[in-house]
C-alpha cells in the first residue's frame, strides 16, 4: 500500500490544485424530484454555506437529504448556493419569496441569518444543520420554527482517534480545522480524547499536534486554499503521519501537503465517507467520521410534509446511528488485527456510558 500511495501522490497534487469551486450566490434553482410530475405542493428548499453543494461534505449531504425527501413526498425542491457570508440573508429572502414551505440552512455560519428569517416568517418551517439556533448564547433556541440538527461527532471522533493512535508509525497524529467553532472543535476534542484513551489502555505516548483542547491550528475559513495546505504541512513537519482535517473541503489541503512532502501519511475524513465521495483520496483515507446529515434532513422534511414538524433539536449519536465511523476500505489489511474488535467494544462502552466522551453537547 505504501508504494501505491506514493504512486498516486503526483496526480493527487495536480487534481487538488485544479479544483474549481461552484459559482455561488446565484438565484434559486428549482429542481424536479425523480418521480416525474409532482404530486405534492409541499416545497422543501435548501441554502448552502460558502462551501457549495459540491463540497463532498456536509453541504452535499444536506442537499442529498432534501433531494431524497422531495422524491419521497413527490414534490420539487429549490436550492441556492452561497459564495460568502454576505449571501446568506439575501439567499434566505429569495427562498421565502419562492414560496418554500421548509427551508434547510446548511451550517453554523447561517445561524444568525436563519434565526432572523425565521423570526420574520413565523409561518414557515426551518431546519438548521450544525447549530442550535441560539444566536445570543443564552442556552435557549431563538426561534420556535427552527429545528436544529446537531451531531455529537465527538463520540465517533473518539473512535477515530483511537484508530489513528494504533495506526501511527511515528507516534504523532495531528488535526487542523477551518475555524474554532464548536461544531469543528467537537471533532478535535473527540479525536484527542480517543488518542488519550489509547495511551491509557496500551501504555503508549502517542502525541496529538494541532489541538491541545483549547488552542490549535486553523485555516481561518473553509476553502481548499493555500492556508489549508500550509496547516496540513505544519502538522507533517511535526512528524504527524495521520491527519484529521475538520471543515468540509479543507481536507484537500492535506492532499496537496502530503503530495508535496512525499510523506508516508494518511488522512481521516469528516462528515461523509470521503473514500466514497472523493475517489482522489482512496489511497490516503484511513477512515472517516460520519455525520448522518442526509438522513436527519430527509426525515425532518418528510415529517414536516406530513404536518408533523417538531422544533425540538435532533442530536445524532452512536446510539441512534446519527454519527459513526466508516470502514477502513483500502487499509483493512494494514490496520492491526485487534483494532476493529477494540473499536466495537469502545462503541458499546460509549453507548452504555461506561466510556465518557466529553463535548459541548453533553456538558
Amino acid at each position: 500500500m505504501k508504494k501505491m500511495r506514493k504512486a498516486v501522490l503526483g496526480s493527487v497534487a495536480v487534481l487538488a490544485a485544479s479544483t474549481v469551486l461552484v459559482a455561488c450566490g446565484d438565484a434559486p434553482e428549482e429542481s424536479s424530484s425523480e418521480g416525474g410530475e409532482s404530486t405534492s405542493d409541499f416545497l422543501p428548499c435548501i441554502v448552502s454555506d460558502a462551501g457549495g453543494f459540491d463540497d463532498k461534505s456536509f453541504n452535499q449531504l444536506g442537499y442529498e437529504g432534501v433531494e431524497r425527501a422531495a422524491e419521497e413526498i413527490g414534490s420539487e425542491f429549490t436550492d441556492v448556493e452561497s459564495n460568502s457570508d454576505a449571501d446568506y440573508a439575501p439567499n434566505l429572502e429569495g427562498l421565502v419569496a419562492e414560496g418554500c414551505d421548509m427551508i434547510v440552512a446548511v451550517g453554523f455560519a447561517l445561524s444568525a441569518a436563519t434565526v432572523e428569517s425565521a423570526t420574520a416568517n413565523p409561518d414557515l418551517e426551518y431546519a438548521l444543520i450544525d447549530d442550535s439556533a441560539d444566536v445570543d448564547f443564552d442556552g435557549e433556541k431563538d426561534a420556535d420554527n427552527v429545528k436544529p440538527l446537531l451531531y455529537n461527532t465527538a463520540e465517533a471522533a473518539f473512535m477515530a482517534g483511537y484508530a489513528a493512535a494504533d495506526f501511527s508509525k511515528t507516534g504523532v497524529v495531528g488535526t487542523y480545522g477551518g475555524e474554532p467553532f464548536p461544531t469543528v472543535t467537537i471533532f478535535m476534542d473527540g479525536f484527542k480524547q480517543g488518542v488519550e484513551y489509547y495511551n491509557e489502555q496500551k501504555g503508549t505516548d502517542v502525541k496529538v499536534v494541532g489541538w491541545d483542547g483549547e488552542n490549535g491550528t486553523f485555516t481561518g475559513g473553509f476553502l481548499p486554499n493555500e492556508k489549508a495546505t500550509n496547516a496540513a504541512a505544519q502538522l507533517l513537519d511535526q512528524n504527524a503521519d495521520v491527519l484529521l482535517p475538520v471543515g468540509g473541503p479543507i481536507y484537500e489541503g492535506a492532499l496537496t501537503a502530503i503530495a508535496d512532502s512525499g510523506a508516508d501519511a494518511v488522512m481521516i475524513g469528516t462528515d461523509a465517507d470521503v473514500f466514497e465521495s472523493d475517489p482522489r483520496t482512496q489511497d490516503l483515507i484511513l477512515t472517516s467520521i460520519l455525520k448522518g446529515m442526509d438522513i436527519s434532513t430527509y426525515e425532518t422534511i418528510v415529517a414536516a410534509a406530513d404536518g408533523d414538524f417538531d422544533g425540538e433539536p435532533y442530536i445524532g449519536t452512536l446510539d441512534n446511528d446519527g454519527v459513526g465511523l466508516a470502514p477502513f476500505h483500502n487499509f483493512e489489511g494494514e490496520v492491526s488485527d485487534t483494532v476493529q474488535g477494540e473499536l466495537d467494544e469502545i462503541k458499546a462502552g460509549i453507548i452504555d456510558g461506561s466510556i465518557t466522551v466529553e463535548s459541548y453537547l453533553n456538558q
